[in-house]
């Protein structure tokens, strides 16, 4: 499989390292995302870290996303707090983004390496939960 790389939203990457620089602090906030949505906004989050198993900083995003009425998101990024750059998003989010968005770009990739692939190069013969949903008609 060869994965083909798309430009990288570096406004985007910028933005996600500004909240995880100016909003992360302590143990419960470790993680800021920032997507673009389809009409050009950005949003951003941050993780809300909890033993139990808290949402990453991607599903938070989301939730916020959709409550600011950007439904449609186009890119995703990722940066850890205390200058760790971009991290990838894990297996949970990796299912949950190609459910909710199955032609998202995630910018994933370390320092000058970045680089932004399709949520289907990440999760590749990835289970498509829209594919097994009872029809309702």
């Amino acid at each position: 499989m060869t994965t083909q790389t798309h430009p990288v939203d570096h406004e985007l990457v910028q933005a996600a390292a500004h909240v995880a620089r100016t909003r992360c602090r302590g143990d419960n906030h470790t993680m800021a995302a920032a997507a673009r949505a389809r009409d050009g906004r950005i949003v951003t989050a941050v993780n809300a870290y909890h033993f139990t198993g808290g949402p990453c900083a991607e599903l938070v995003l989301i939730g916020a996303a959709a409550a600011q009425g950007a439904h449609e998101l186009s890119t995703i990024v990722a940066v850890g707090d205390r200058d760790r750059g971009v991290v990838p998003p894990c297996g949970r989010c990796r299912q949950v983004l190609l459910d909710y968005f199955p032609s998202l770009e995630v910018i994933v990739g370390e320092g000058d390496r970045i680089r932004t692939v399709l949520i289907t190069d990440l999760l590749p013969e990835g289970y498509v939960w829209a594919d097994h949903q009872l029809d309702a008609g």
